[in-house]
């Protein structure tokens, strides 16, 4: 009885969000591909024709996947932030609270919109790539699958926890601009980190996206400047700690129960 409500409500909660950025998918689906070509013809046709290769391939291959990668994280954390504060400041989200569900099943729900929105928008973005590059032969499917769902996971769970605490709508902001943006643009989707210095190297190792980015380049490409293996395993044990995190402030009504 018990799992066939929490499978009615994971179900609710997932169509809900999905049927939320479908409404509205000018705002949500239409502004990742106009970017993400800006990006293309900027850094990639403009730029990449002075670079030439990078990582032993064409520029303009080599930013492909750190491009899809960063759409997939700036939407799945928008995503779930956006959502669950509307959800709590119109006082939504007690109803789930007092409702007899785990909040597991929530957090499942609001991730799963969040993964939703992010594989969408990663597959129009690369199809937008198809009209720069010739050639995107995929190196290893499962590892890019993998990659992808994990990441938009990991920031799926980070934009409730950033929900959870903000009190106003400008604090859903903050965390993309200061922490986000600044990550994603010194995680190696423009650049190899084999052309930094030494002590650079160690302390760009240091950031998270760096592991994402460069274990999708590896499913797409086939080459990384870390290991594979040890990047899926840092995805991972972050996407523990978030859990676990997002588990507890919602156990205990952090930030939502007055």
């Amino acid at each position: 009885m018990q799992s066939s409500i929490s499978y009615i409500a994971l179900k609710t909660i997932w169509i809900k969000e999905c049927t939320r950025f479908l409404r509205i998918w000018v705002q949500t689906l239409v502004p990742p591909a106009i970017t993400m070509t800006l990006y293309f013809v900027i850094f990639g046709s403009i730029v990449g024709e002075r670079i030439g290769e990078m990582g032993g391939r064409p520029y303009m291959e080599f930013i492909v996947p750190g491009l899809i990668m960063m759409s997939v994280i700036t939407n799945s954390y928008s995503n779930v932030a956006s959502s669950f504060f509307s959800a709590k400041f119109q006082r939504n989200i007690e109803e789930m609270l007092v409702a007899p569900v785990s909040p597991a099943v929530i957090i499942g729900g609001y991730v799963g919109g969040g993964l939703a929105r992010a594989l969408i928008v990663a597959i129009i973005v690369t199809c937008v790539s198809f009209l720069f590059v010739e050639n995107v032969n995929i190196h290893n499917l499962l590892i890019l699958v993998i990659t992808v769902i994990l990441t938009s996971t990991l920031f799926s769970l980070g934009g409730l926890i950033n929900a959870v605490h903000a009190k106003t709508f400008d604090d859903i902001s903050i965390v993309p601009t200061f922490v986000l943006t600044p990550l994603t643009y010194l995680g190696g989707v423009f650049f190899s980190i084999q052309l930094l210095p030494g002590i650079w190297q160690t302390i760009a190792q240091a950031n998270p996206v760096l592991y994402m980015v460069n274990a999708f380049r590896y499913g797409f490409l086939g080459v990384s400047d870390v290991n594979v293996g040890v990047a899926l395993a840092v995805i991972i044990g972050f996407n523990l700690v978030l859990f676990i995190t997002a588990y507890m402030l919602l156990k205990r009504g952090a930030g939502i129960r007055s």
